[in-house]
């Protein structure tokens, strides 16, 4: 719902890397990938015929800020403190190891680095989507609390999904 709404939402500057978690077919990849001109995508699936399609998409259009990542169930595989966001659309309730995907996301993401998470309204019975592809926000925060994210905004823009946004603590400067 609202691709171009998400993505300026996400308020992404030029120079940002940013990852695109369960990437698919790229459709979100692309559109970011156009935000962040300066900047780099990683484009992260565990399903290697998704990445297959990107990588057409990418020979065809000359794309050249945007790298494929084979990720696993339980690791995106990216490299440590090398991302500053990471759109989660519709992909957090299908991690069958949500834990270690999300301690691997949060290892690659920078002190201060942004996580959007996307998902259906749980708490809307009107939502016309099976309840198992749904979340609520309490549950979100719990989970994003569990692997050391705090909660900063969720933004009521979409009609029927939650826009969260979760950060990576800033570490505290020690005192002598």
């Amino acid at each position: 719902e609202r691709p171009d709404l998400v993505i300026d939402s996400m308020d992404l500057a030029p120079d940002d890397v940013v990852a695109d978690i369960g990437a698919g077919t790229g459709y979100m990849t692309f559109r970011i990938a156009e935000q962040v001109p300066e900047g780099h995508v990683f484009a992260v699936d565990i399903q290697p015929e998704m990445l297959d399609i990107m990588r057409k998409r990418i020979e065809e259009r000359g794309i050249d800020n945007v790298t494929l990542v084979q990720g696993s169930v339980q690791d995106p595989k990216l490299p440590a403190d090398s991302v500053d966001a990471a759109l989660m659309l519709d992909a957090y309730h299908e991690f069958s190891h949500p834990r270690e995907m999300m301690s691997g996301l949060v290892e690659a993401l920078v002190p201060g680095g942004r996580v959007y998470l996307i998902e259906y309204r749980k708490e809307d019975p009107n939502i016309p989507i099976k309840r198992l592809h749904t979340m609520t926000e309490a549950q979100s925060q719990k989970e994003m609390r569990a692997v050391g994210l705090e909660w900063d905004v969720t933004k009521d823009m979409l009609p029927r999904q939650h826009f969260m946004v979760f950060r990576k603590p800033q570490p505290t400067p020690k005192t002598e």
